[in-house]
């Protein structure tokens, strides 16, 4: 290795030992703040997050003062926050302090779906890692972040928070440095993932970091910020005092819904709703569906539901159910940038239709009839398929519970997933959990738009509205069909 090589890696083992117990100098450090590239129009981190690491850095001192030797006492910090304040770089940020400051470090990654773990949460880690001044020192793939040298004993990996998945946060010790874990979106993570975790906060200098916006008023993250200061450090994040927030848009919300309103509160404010979760379906009971297995009576009819992309960054969706049954028969996506010719589309119905799935052809196809749905239907229809059923969103509900008639759909799909079984798509498990409620005079069901979603970050929910769209209407079996395959409880349409 060349003098002038020796000289850059002794001044960054340098750099690493002086940023022990400074977070804050670290991240300032570390990375190519107002520097041609990325971060050319950056000046550094916003105000509450200085504030977060000078919080922790004065914690590690305070440890480093008291002259105890390992295990110290865990560092424990949530934050519950409104959309946009930079929360996942907030985990990139750890996580690079932590496995550079702390060498043979062991940490644990997650978040509240797989989408958001891997596209959002861990494609920060990979992201910030490029940018660091340390990333000549580990490795960053989308499965693992380690040191090439000692991969056994000093690394970080992204995990699933599936309440099935809970040995995979059990048994993680470093006695010599850090276990430490990171938990995004936290607020429907499972409880028992949390218990596990604790676990690993026995020995060392342990570390635990929880993220999110506090969609719901129990659990385990809701504690953890609202209730159990004397366990947890808790900073609650309001968007508009992050720079880093579109300040437009937080106005438009105001206007929208009141800066009283349980959508404002979360959204917005940071703090838990009032009257109930701001989550409209909860992530227990998608898991559970997930697991569950069920059977469907031997005549029931097979539906399916078409949510359409037309050409923007959404799929086109298909979705499949027989009774209690959306697990065996696989979803159908197209792009949507494929699909900017309706007759693609229309040539790819056309065929699910003609087709057969599990002995079964599809009794009734129900499609999202905005945009052009209906030059599509009235084709299908031409083409002598009769059982082409086009479904208004924004027609009034037949439900009083319910504003609209997608919230209607919604509904009787929430009352189902108690009974019926799901794929694990994490598409379609991201979707479910995804839209909030929006606050309505006469208390009936208004579920959040998909732009006011994708203002929030949170994907259009396509999977989600396919499978609430064979929700539509009854439908009843032409004839009797061979029995499906899958064992437990009857089913309805």
């Amino acid at each position: 290795m060349a003098s002038a090589e020796l000289d850059v890696e002794a001044e960054l083992e340098a750099a690493a030992g002086r940023y022990y117990a400074d977070p804050l100098g670290f991240v300032i450090y570390a990375f190519p703040w107002q520097e041609p590239g990325e971060l050319e129009h950056e000046p550094g981190p916003d105000k509450w997050q200085a504030e977060f690491l000078d919080g922790i850095g004065a914690e590690v001192k305070a440890n480093m003062a008291s002259g105890q030797p390992f295990p110290w006492r865990p560092i424990r910090r949530a934050v519950s926050s409104g959309h946009g304040i930079g929360k996942s770089t907030m985990v990139a940020w750890l996580v690079q302090w932590i496995m550079v400051t702390r060498p043979r470090s062991i940490g644990t990654i997650t978040a509240n779906t797989f989408t958001q773990l891997e596209t959002k949460t861990w494609a920060a880690i990979q992201r910030w890692n490029k940018l660091s001044i340390f990333s000549s020192w580990f490795e960053c793939t989308s499965r693992l972040m380690y040191e090439p040298n000692d991969r056994a004993v000093w690394f970080c990996a992204p995990q699933s928070s599936k309440e099935e998945n809970s040995e995979a946060f059990a048994g993680q010790h470093s006695k010599p440095a850090t276990s430490f874990y990171c938990f995004d979106e936290d607020s429907s993570i499972p409880d028992a993932i949390h218990e596990v975790a604790e676990g690993g906060l026995t020995d060392g200098e342990p570390m635990i970091f929880l993220f999110g916006n506090p969609t719901r008023n129990s659990g385990h993250f809701y504690r953890a910020c609202f209730r159990e200061g004397s366990r947890w450090n808790a900073t609650i994040v309001d968007s508009r005092d992050s720079r880093l927030t579109n300040k437009e848009q937080i106005a438009e919300w105001a206007q929208d819904y009141g800066e009283d309103s349980d959508f404002f509160r979360v959204r917005v404010k940071g703090i838990h709703p009032t009257a109930s979760d701001a989550q409209y379906i909860d992530q227990g009971r998608v898991l559970e569906a997930q697991k569950r297995k069920v059977v469907v009576m031997p005549d029931e009819p097979l539906v399916a539901g078409v949510d359409f992309a037309w050409g923007g960054s959404d799929d086109n969706v298909v979705r499949f159910r027989r009774g209690l049954d959306a697990k065996s028969i696989p979803s159908i996506r197209v792009k949507g940038e494929f699909t900017r010719d309706p007759g693609v589309m229309t040539t790819r119905l056309a065929d699910i239709l003609s087709n057969s799935y599990d002995g079964h052809r599809v009794e009734m196809l129900f499609l999202d009839s905005a945009g052009i749905a209906g030059p599509i239907a009235q084709r299908l229809r031409n083409l002598g398929f009769r059982n082409v059923q086009e479904v208004n969103f924004g027609a009034d509900s037949p439900d009083v519970k319910y504003r609209y008639f997608r919230d209607y759909m919604w509904g009787r799909m929430k009352d189902w997933l108690l009974t019926g079984s799901i794929d694990s798509h994490p598409e379609l498990e991201a979707d479910l959990v995804g839209p909030g409620t929006r606050p309505d005079s006469r208390q009936r069901v208004w579920l959040e738009s998909k732009e006011d979603m994708k203002k929030r970050g949170v994907d259009s929910p396509d999977d989600g509205d396919a499978l609430a769209l064979t929700f539509a209407s009854p439908v009843s079996p032409r004839k009797a069909q061979k029995p499906s395959t899958q064992p437990t409880q009857w089913g309805w349409s």
